[in-house]
């Protein structure tokens, strides 16, 4: 069973306002999502994009943190969710990248709501890896997901981040049906006034 712990005081968490303003978003009014992953195993990892799509959302996948900063590099990032054992690289004995990305997303010119995923293996690290998650603006945090339980569970937590921060303006597409070049444009998340950054730099 995931836990679930919420950040009281992100903006898409109830404790502050959400965004409100329109920005350019996509063509065709989707969403973006940053779906990090770093070995995760089951059906339900490869299901989570197909259950999105209805909903406009579109599934961005990075294996490592390379990957994760060149995605934020092509897209505007709208949703994330970010494995805290993320990867920096591909090699033998690469560096952990999930807090690092987490600090980059937070410090973009539009911070996106922010879905950290643990893997701890001791209470001691569960909590470290809690509060440092949620230390860095993470919506959410929960546990590394197992079952189609766990599954539906996130689902819920990202559905509840897109009510939250795009409230009254997502979600745009419901039932499956495919946005199209009159669907309306995503809203762009709110700046963050103290980790400003220019979009463009994106570098881990």
């Amino acid at each position: 069973m995931v836990n679930v712990r919420l950040h009281p005081g992100h903006p898409a968490s109830g404790g502050g306002e959400p965004a409100r303003g329109q920005g350019e978003g996509p063509a065709g009014g989707r969403l973006n999502l940053l779906l990090s992953q770093a070995g995760w195993r089951g059906e339900w990892a490869e299901q989570l994009p197909a259950l999105l799509e209805p909903m406009g959302v579109k599934s961005h996948r990075a294996g490592s943190g390379r990957e994760a900063s060149a995605v934020i590099s092509a897209v505007p990032i709208h949703l994330a969710v970010v494995d805290l054992a993320l990867p920096f690289d591909t090699t033998p004995k690469p560096e952990p990248a999930g807090c690092r990305l987490l600090d980059l997303l937070r410090r973009l010119d539009h911070r996106p709501p922010t879905v950290a995923v643990r893997s701890s293996t001791t209470q001691r690290e569960a909590t470290r890896d809690l509060q440092t998650a949620l230390r860095m603006g993470a919506f959410a945090v929960i546990d590394r997901p197992n079952t189609s339980r766990d599954l539906e569970l996130l689902l819920e937590i990202l559905r509840r981040a897109l009510d939250r921060y795009y409230r009254g303006c997502w979600p745009a597409i419901v039932g499956g049906a495919g946005g199209g070049a009159g669907g309306p444009t995503p809203p762009t998340p709110e700046r963050s006034p103290h980790h400003p950054r220019t979009p463009h730099d994106t570098r881990m």
